[in-house]
């Protein structure tokens, strides 16, 4: 995880869009994450659209589970900068504390979360954003 604000992508697609912090808004944002890539040309069930949609699901259900602030939704914004085979996934929340991964305790569900978002990104990290809250980005690259 890096504390600071991630390179700029020069981008060709953009996608940004406000979803409700509850557990709906992240299926839906899911959902239009598969969607969207298709659109740009990236297909359904590709490595690059799977590894995509498993981290922005990741990402979003944080940011519904513990980024949520009451009466506060959550932003996810998809870049696609396609002659460098990057897509960069933001999600933004207004809650204040800093995601802390951790090992996964194979006993339970939990704690799963950051860990694969570690795996799959070939980059990640936390940066401020404006307004109260957090901006956690990663970006995921062609196989």
């Amino acid at each position: 995880m890096h504390l600071s604000q991630p390179q700029p992508l020069k981008t060709a697609r953009v996608f940004a869009q406000k979803f409700s912090a509850t557990p709906r808004g992240a299926r839906l944002a899911r959902h239009l994450t598969a969607w969207q890539l298709d659109t740009w040309g990236i297909s359904y069930g590709s490595p690059l659209s799977e590894n995509a949609v498993l981290l922005v699901a990741e990402l979003t259900t944080n940011a519904a589970v513990h980024g949520r602030v009451p009466g506060r939704d959550f932003e996810l914004l998809l870049s696609w900068q396609k002659s460098a085979g990057v897509v960069r996934i933001e999600v933004s929340d207004t809650h204040e504390s800093l995601p802390s991964p951790r090992t996964p305790n194979p006993e339970t569900e939990d704690g799963r979360g950051l860990f694969l978002v570690d795996a799959l990104a070939a980059r990640w990290g936390v940066c401020g954003r404006t307004g109260p809250g957090k901006t956690v980005w990663a970006d995921v690259s062609l196989p």
